[in-house]
């Protein structure tokens, strides 16, 4: 199958196409490297990717640029890119977060469905809940986002059904949990943690660290979008969680045993658009895609400790 994959040198999105690659399908990966973080780290993630077999990359951008050369015989479109980030949404650069996460979605969704797409996968998030007491989170509880950031991920979701329900466009959307493992972002909380037990730098903790999260290693999330283009419902939506609730203090207890060193931390107060607790209801994921989660918390852990020696080392 010939894919793209938008947000190819991201996190999700370089693991993604390495995996596609792998299984034999010929992969465009897209992206115009938002400057949320350093270009430099993105370039790294690309570099088994690079000169592959069957994988070309495109640097593009979906909101100014046409996005028809690009989709021209391609039949599964895996949409990874998105402007990140809970707490930098807010306020002036909410039109960062508009332009990238639902503008962008919408002319990827014209121009697959222009080019005859047999299959978009979207990359939703959790963050679409919000702040709900009903635990584990269900497909069909009532989205209600306390950030803007999920508010356009939220509205990227329903575009997305919407253009499978008006054009018979085949969607289906991946609500992630807390991903982790190599590459991840430098913001997210386990590279925070993981480089300060590295380097010994002091490393901001928000809230009380009893919040509790779902988390879900690299290698998971990858296996759920492949699972989604061979077998999800059209116009589905399902979560995508690790398989346990744990909270920040005992990650920050794990991250110690796993790296045999103490994190120095400051403690600040939760922050707006931070919520209290996540967990997934995989249920459907399961029934549907065949999808359970293999790595377990320790194991993600060990794994992306190994690639932080790597990167600051």
């Amino acid at each position: 199958m010939k894919c793209v994959v938008t947000g190819a040198a991201g996190f999700i999105g370089s693991h993604l196409s390495e995996r596609l690659v792998a299984a034999g399908h010929e992969v465009v990966g897209v992206d115009s490297f938002l400057d949320y973080y350093p270009r430099a780290l993105k370039e790294k993630n690309l570099a088994g990717l690079r000169g592959a077999s069957g994988f070309r990359f495109a640097e593009s951008n979906l909101v100014t640029e046409d996005l028809a050369p690009l989709l021209k015989g391609v039949g599964w479109v895996f949409h990874q890119a998105a402007q990140a980030g809970v707490r930098a949404s807010w306020g002036r650069d909410f039109h960062i977060y508009t332009e990238n996460n639902v503008y962008a979605t919408q002319r990827l969704l014209e121009a697959s469905r222009d080019a005859g797409v047999k299959r978009l996968v979207y990359a939703s998030s959790s963050s679409v809940y919000g702040d709900t007491t009903e635990r584990p989170m269900r497909e069909e509880s009532r989205p209600q986002p306390v950030s803007p950031y999920g508010v356009t991920k939220l509205a990227a979701e329903h575009l997305c059904w919407l253009y499978w329900k008006s054009y018979g466009l085949d969607t289906v959307s991946l609500r992630y949990f807390t991903v982790y493992g190599p590459r991840q972002r430098p913001d997210m909380a386990f590279h925070r943690f993981l480089r300060a037990a590295l380097t010994g730098e002091e490393v901001t903790l928000y809230d009380d660290g009893e919040q509790t999260r779902d988390f879900t290693f690299i290698s998971d999330a990858v296996e759920a979008n492949v699972a989604a283009a061979e077998r999800g419902r059209a116009g589905g939506v399902y979560n995508v969680g690790g398989g346990s609730e744990v909270s920040l203090n005992r990650v920050l207890e794990t991250i110690t045993e796993v790296a045999g060193r103490a994190i120095r931390l400051r403690r600040e107060p939760r922050q707006k658009g931070d919520v209290r607790h996540t967990a997934a209801d995989c249920s459907r994921a399961r029934a549907d895609l065949g999808f359970t989660p293999a790595v377990r918390l320790e194991d993600g852990l060990s794994r992306q400790w190994e690639w932080i020696q790597e990167v600051y080392v």
